[in-house]
């Protein structure tokens, strides 16, 4: 039989970048599979349920208006409600926080199944930026909802609003699923020879997150710590959740610079992390 006649054909990765698309496309039914796991089982047997996607984000909104604007009194800017603020943040901040610690365990996770059965094993990953996608869309009708009730159903004087630059969030959100993707894909890799860095990941994501200007404006960083400034600025998840703000809220400044500057890290990140990916699946089973 001539090679012609075989559907697929299973050969060793030979490309530095290898995406794959056509693969992956066959795989698409795979693919919403492992989604559909995903978003299942994190909640099966849970009394709330899928209710934690809205919990999570509301309870951490009003712990970190409560500590940081009223105990710190970190200013968010006048007619900015601060948990309407923090909410922005955190929403933006739970997608990429989520990618990243999902994907950072892939090898382990499913090390039961790569080692008995054929597919391209960036499905899994990739499926859980799906599956989170899902959640980030509920939780940004969330802040839609906060949004609306402090307009229209407050006395308080509301200065935020959405500005033209939101026609540039669905570009916005893929560069945090890729940064997430990319990044979880390089831990993944390397927790299969060091497994102390499972311990780290959710220990590091969350001083990540105070670095990321989530719970602060940027500004108000820059003018009380100027000297550590330019740790946080270069952050590209500080970018982005600036970004984020300024697009849903009106609260920051936009800067195509800032825009191209999340973006190339974003991409960068994510080819970095799929040819780690893609080297490290092929001598995986030996060492997890």
């Amino acid at each position: 039989m001539e090679n012609n006649d075989w559907l697929y054909t299973i050969s060793p990765k030979k490309k530095i970048i290898d995406l794959n698309l056509k693969e992956i496309w066959s795989y698409r039914d795979l693919l919403f599979l492992f989604v559909k796991r995903d978003i299942i089982t994190v909640y099966k047997q849970t009394i709330l349920g899928p209710l934690w996607f809205f919990i999570q984000p509301l309870f951490t909104s009003v712990i970190f208006t409560l500590i940081f604007n009223n105990l710190a009194a970190i200013p968010t800017g006048e007619g900015v409600p601060p948990f309407l603020f923090n909410l922005a943040g955190i929403t933006s901040w739970n997608y990429f926080s989520a990618c990243l610690t999902g994907t950072s365990n892939t090898f382990k996770a499913n090390q039961g199944i790569f080692g008995k059965v054929y597919f391209p094993r960036v499905i899994t990953p990739l499926s859980v930026v799906f599956s989170n996608l899902l959640k980030f869309s509920i939780q940004l009708l969330v802040l839609v909802v906060f949004y609306i009730y402090y307009v229209f159903f407050t006395d308080q004087v509301v200065t935020v609003s959405p500005q033209l630059a939101i026609v540039f969030l669905p570009l916005l959100i893929v560069f945090m699923g890729l940064f997430g993707l990319g990044f979880g894909m390089i831990l993944s890799s390397l927790t299969t020879k060091y497994r102390d860095l499972t311990f780290l990941v959710s220990f590091g994501v969350q001083l990540l997150m105070y670095g990321s200007a989530v719970m602060y404006p940027l500004s108000y960083f820059k003018e009380k710590v100027p000297e550590y400034a330019w740790l946080v600025e270069y952050n590209p998840m500080t970018t982005i959740i600036e970004l984020f703000r300024y697009m849903t809220l009106g609260v920051g400044a936009f800067s195509i610079t800032n825009f191209i500057y999340a973006g190339s890290i974003s991409v960068i990140v994510f080819l970095l992390g799929l040819i780690i990916f893609n080297k490290t699946e092929k001598t995986f089973i030996d060492t997890v």
